[in-house]
């Protein structure tokens, strides 16, 4: 037992495992809706678009989490502007908006000095530096993200599998659309200081992919979802503290070995089984 409660006597281990937990949970519920509407794209531009926001609020000294939640916002609504007018493609949107923001952030960072250490930082986050007040930040926004999902568990549900359903019940789909577009916005912040810009696609989409392998019911999914984002957080944390390794890949990598284990040998969808 005392590998388990070793790295428990570190405090700084206790809250990068509390971190851990709190992203895994949140980024495989919702992670759940980027699978299901395939907007894991979006999700992995949206990470990256942030990094102006985020080089904005170091270089003042803000908390990094505010300009991340702004810069996200801001790129989410801009986003889903301009591929509502149906003059550009979403896909092409979120493509040109990807690459100049990233590109803006990359350049504001390049000119602070200290290009490389904060880009590290930044890019693959930074999950034992994790403050007291960081922790807070995290559990609030994660918080404000999964009672948006309960409050309209209903209506994602519908936008989700039966568009034609949502028009004819008379759901506010633009609405609807714009909204979760911004808690993924949010569950970037949230999952900035585990697993940093770059590896952040992988919580939002592997956990909710290794999940829809294992359930085809929405709710029982999320669930799945959450357990193993949480778990993946949990183990990659000890194997980031034993074998010395960054511990934002160390969770990446623990959460696409869990998939590639379902995909292999789930009940009903594995590879093994189908064979």
């Amino acid at each position: 037992m005392d590998w388990l409660l070793e790295p428990l006597s570190y405090s700084f281990i206790v809250r990068g495992l509390l971190a851990s937990i709190i992203v895994g949970v949140v980024c495989s519920v919702l992670g759940t809706y980027v699978v299901l509407r395939g907007m894991a794209f979006f999700g992995d531009a949206l990470a990256h678009t942030i990094l102006p926001g985020v080089v904005v609020a170091f270089l003042l000294g803000w908390p990094l989490a505010l300009g991340a939640l702004v810069m996200g916002i801001l790129t989410a609504v801009g986003i889903g502007a301009l591929s509502s007018q149906g003059v550009v493609k979403e896909d092409t949107a979120i493509g040109v908006i990807f690459a100049g923001t990233f590109a803006l952030g990359v350049a504001m960072l390049s000119a602070t000095g200290n290009y490389t250490v904060d880009l590290a930082h930044f890019l693959f986050g930074n999950l034992l530096g994790v403050s007291a007040t960081d922790l807070w930040v995290t559990l609030g926004l994660g918080i404000v993200v999964l009672l948006t999902i309960l409050l309209f568990y209903k209506e994602f549900l519908v936008i989700s599998f039966d568009p034609t359903l949502a028009v004819t019940l008379r759901l506010p789909a633009e609405f609807l659309r714009y909204l979760l577009l911004v808690l993924i916005a949010i569950t970037i912040v949230v999952a900035l200081q585990v697993v940093g810009i770059a590896l952040m696609v992988a919580m939002l989409v592997t956990p909710a992919a290794t999940a829809s392998l294992l359930t085809r019911r929405l709710a029982p999914m999320m669930g799945v979802a959450a357990i193993i984002g949480a778990a993946s957080g949990i183990v990659g944390l000890y194997l980031s503290f034993y074998l010395n390794i960054a511990s934002g890949p160390a969770v990446v990598l623990v959460t696409t070995l869990l998939f590639v284990l379902a995909f292999l040998f789930a009940p009903q969808r594995g590879l093994w089984r189908r064979g």
